[in-house]
């Protein structure tokens, strides 16, 4: 009887052992990949790029929470230059949100997660156009001589803060413990003062 109860203390910490070493309390990520704007956004936003990086805690292998920080690029669209008078533009979006995920298949090779959270959007917009720029280029032989090179001229720009919010879900694929890579979709909104930004990141990326 003995035997069998020191048997089963040995087996119940082997498998405490081993889940807590399949799931790291903490977990870093960072990724890349393609911006989409989306629904009344769509027509005022052409498709973009985007950079992120987050940090988290695992509390248990379903459950976790992320500080979540993005970047996203997006260039206005030429119908709305057309209509503004102005040749050129762009918007770039930073997002700080906290967001929980849940895994819905964390002891798998393939992990598939949702998540979504909340936080601060900093939305930049600026107008541009073409300009001839001149500098002034310093070879050993030649000196000094002056070099033209195609660059913006910014028209004019507007930055703010606003309060939005993130939702979506993504799969990892990796072994546990190792590392995983990691392709991620997610809905943002920001909301404006007389109106909101909508835009689908869809990234690529590693996570440990």
């Amino acid at each position: 009887m003995r035997s069998l109860a020191l048997a089963s203390c040995i087996g119940i910490l082997t498998f405490v052992s081993a889940n807590a070493q399949e799931t790291p309390k903490f977990t870093f990520d960072i990724g890349a990949g393609f911006t989409n704007s989306v629904g009344s956004t769509a027509t005022q936003l052409s498709n973009g790029w985007n950079l992120g990086a987050g940090v988290g805690y695992n509390f248990s292998p379903y459950l976790g929470a992320k500080l979540d920080l993005a970047y996203s690029s997006m260039d206005i669209s030429g119908s709305t230059l057309l209509n503004i008078g102005v040749p050129g533009g762009d918007v770039h979006i930073f997002s700080a949100t906290v967001d929980p995920v849940v895994h819905l298949t964390p002891k798998h090779h393939v992990d598939l997660y949702l998540t979504g959270g909340g936080g601060l959007f900093h939305v930049y917009q600026e107008f541009t156009q073409p300009v001839v720029a001149v500098t002034n280029v310093y070879n050993p032989f030649f000196g000094l001589y002056p070099v033209a090179f195609g660059a913006n001229e910014i028209l004019s720009s507007y930055s703010v803060n606003k309060p939005g919010f993130d939702v979506g879900g993504g799969v990892a694929f990796g072994f546990r413990g190792h590392g995983k890579f990691f392709a991620e979709a997610k809905w943002d909104h920001a909301f404006m003062t007389n109106s909101h930004i909508d835009y689908l990141p869809v990234s690529f990326g590693f996570r440990w």
